[in-house]
């Protein structure tokens, strides 16, 4: 579906994975990821700090998505979550596919450079059971909070799965 899709970041394809927190992103885009043979970048290593989905847009845009328009490799500031401060920078080669991952990267700004975008969906009291079994679970827990304020704000304003060319239901 993919490689069909019309390449709308210069000659790329990008599909963006999206969903709430919990909902299997991470897995599913990396088995996505795996299959077609192409980079899975996560915004998980972009957001600049708990408070930084929205921040995380622009510089999606302007790191990942802008350079693709010019035919040039992405190149993105790692954010060190151990030390709370932007980390080093990254460079992600692109032969004409790449996976995003995570909370925003359905923004309505990002959609028009991508070929496809996948809300995936899962129910709340599952999201909270895959969270809480997650290997950074106690790191994550005090910012959960904040984090689905965040999303719940994020969401209402840009509706991904309004926008979404594919649903998977990942109960």
């Amino acid at each position: 579906m993919l490689r069909d899709s019309p390449a709308r970041a210069g000659r790329c394809r990008v599909m963006a994975v999206e969903g709430r927190s919990g909902a299997g992103k991470t897995l599913l885009a990396g088995r996505i990821a795996a299959a077609a043979g192409c980079p899975l970048l996560h915004l998980d290593d972009l957001y600049p700090g708990w408070e930084g989905l929205a921040a995380s847009v622009p510089l999606v845009r302007d790191w990942v998505l802008e350079p693709l328009v010019r035919g040039e490799d992405p190149c993105w500031r790692r954010y060190d979550w151990q030390r709370g401060a932007p980390g080093d920078w990254q460079r992600t080669p692109v032969e004409g596919l790449l996976l995003i991952e995570g909370c925003g990267s359905g923004a309505g700004e990002l959609r028009p450079y991508l070929s496809l975008l996948a809300w995936v969906h899962a129910p709340e009291d599952l999201r909270a059971a895959r969270l809480d079994a997650r290997a950074d679970a106690a790191d994550y827990a005090p910012y959960r909070s904040l984090w689905a304020r965040q999303e719940k704000a994020f969401y209402a304003v840009h509706r991904p799965a309004a926008h979404a060319d594919l649903v998977i239901d990942n109960t």
